[in-house]
């Protein structure tokens, strides 16, 4: 299968089916803020996603303080939002 950009019907179509998923400002790329109780749950939970991420050789932008993090998605290869996104951000929100 060959990733490629999503298009704009496919983007508004596959954000509209996310959880709290928006596009960043400027970018061609999607963002969440996750919160959890505590340090200990954010970084099992930043653990977990790598391990999935990995196997999909997909891997996120994400910045971590305390009990969140914040998770940006875009696929570079293609130069913005791909389903591999679409993919990794359904499976975070299931995880989460």
């Amino acid at each position: 299968m060959i990733n490629k950009k999503l298009t704009i019907q496919e983007k508004k179509v596959a954000i509209a089916n996310l959880k709290s998923w928006k596009i960043v400002k400027g970018r061609n790329a999607i963002s969440k803020t996750f919160e959890f109780k505590n340090f200990n749950q954010a970084f099992s939970w930043m653990t977990a996603m790598a391990l999935h991420a990995e196997r999909m050789d997909h891997h996120p932008e994400w910045f971590n303080v305390y009990n969140k993090v914040i998770v940006t998605l875009s696929t570079h290869d293609v130069g913005g939002i791909s389903k591999l996104d679409i993919k990794l951000a359904k499976l975070m929100d299931k995880k989460y």
